[in-house]
């Protein structure tokens, strides 16, 4: 028995006398509980991407609200209503309106894929490549794992409009009240930290609806130059590639290299001349918009480096499929903006700590 010790029976038999002992315990504890949420974010990656998915949608309906304030001075459940409304009439006209000629085009697209792959299969054999299909298939699943996710993915149509239904119903819901979501979490954080987290979503907010202007304008110039530069010179399928650039313009790096090749097998079908062309058209494309539009929007709101974006699309469309791969560079986005705050935090921090360090030694001295 310890006779230091004031309440001898008071201790548990689980209890760890030795203080080392106790922090060896609390620091393995802490380990287990990182491993333990690093196990169920994983488990639940796919549910948490659609979560993100709706955040990413929330901020487009946000962003084209605040924009619409600044000449329509109405309340803001009637902006939203009217940007919704925009983007519903807008699926509406390509659905409608212009479905007939696109679901002809598409209908004879995968047709003219497969033979324009065929005729250059045979050109490279004709030039000693002996390449085969079997062996072209083999290489397209190694070094493109990413697009056969992506492929997959496009062929599961129900799944896929299940989750974008999902990710625009929580878009809209946050939308409309995003004070309330911002609260609800910083509620469950410890009263010092819920000042920071309230200045870190909104950082987070500003850069996401800045990224996702910046995506949306990229996306409306690519599909409209491209579509008006095939039509111009007779290009089959002007319409439908034109669509198809600007949809995967959304995913950068990835979408652009896919669109111009699809291009460039379209213009096949009418010669030479006609493909390289479509090179042409491309190249101008993706250079004014690399060049102009993406800088232009890139220093107004968070600047990637094209490298790391890349190598996050192809990890997250490997693991999660087309929503891993659309959703990549938002998260890459905000993981920076999240850094970059923490280390403000920590400046800030530091600086009010030298500050009070300096007044106490200057009160000692004046003492």
């Amino acid at each position: 028995m310890d006779v230091d010790d004031p309440h001898p029976h008071s201790h548990s038999p689980t209890t760890i006398a030795d203080p080392q002992l106790r922090f060896e315990a609390r620091r393995a504890l802490v380990w287990v509980g990182v491993i333990v949420l690093v196990g169920t974010a994983i488990y639940m990656a796919q549910a948490l991407l659609v979560i993100f998915g709706g955040m990413v949608f929330a901020a487009i309906i946000d962003g084209g609200a605040r924009l619409l304030g600044r000449v329509l001075p109405v309340a803001r459940g009637i902006r939203i209503a009217v940007v919704l409304l925009l983007g519903f009439a807008f699926v509406g006209w390509v659905v409608y309106f212009a479905g007939s000629q696109i679901t002809t085009q598409a209908a004879e697209f995968p047709a003219l894929i497969q033979a324009q792959a065929a005729k250059a299969i045979a050109w490279l054999n004709s030039h000693g490549f002996a390449l085969g299909s079997d062996r072209i298939a083999d290489l397209v699943e190694k070094t493109a794992g990413g697009v056969g996710q992506l492929t997959r993915a496009v062929g599961g149509i129900i799944g896929g409009f299940t989750t974008a239904f999902l990710i625009a119903i929580i878009g809209i819901y946050i939308a409309l009240e995003p004070r309330l979501y911002e609260r609800g979490v910083a509620w469950m954080l410890p009263d010092g930290e819920r000042e920071s987290f309230l200045e870190l979503a909104g950082s987070m907010a500003f850069a996401l609806r800045r990224l996702m202007f910046g995506r949306l304008v990229g996306m409306l110039f690519e599909g409209i130059i491209t579509w008006a530069a095939l039509a111009l010179y007779g290009v089959p399928m002007a319409a439908l590639l034109g669509i198809l650039t600007g949809l995967l313009a959304f995913i950068p790096n990835v979408g652009a290299v896919v669109s111009g090749l699809l291009m460039v097998l379209v213009g096949l079908s009418g010669g030479p001349d006609m493909a390289l062309y479509c090179v042409g058209v491309y190249l101008v494309v993706q250079t004014f918009d690399g060049y102009v539009v993406v800088p232009m929007i890139a220093k107004k709101t968070v600047d990637l480096a094209p490298a790391l974006v890349l190598g996050m699309q192809l990890i997250f469309g490997i693991l999660f499929g087309i929503i891993g791969l659309a959703l990549a560079d938002p998260l890459v986005a905000m993981i920076k903006v999240m850094l970059e705050h923490r280390s403000k935090q920590a400046a800030r921090d530091a600086e009010k700590e030298s500050n009070g360090d300096s007044d106490g030694q200057v009160r000692e001295t004046t003492y």
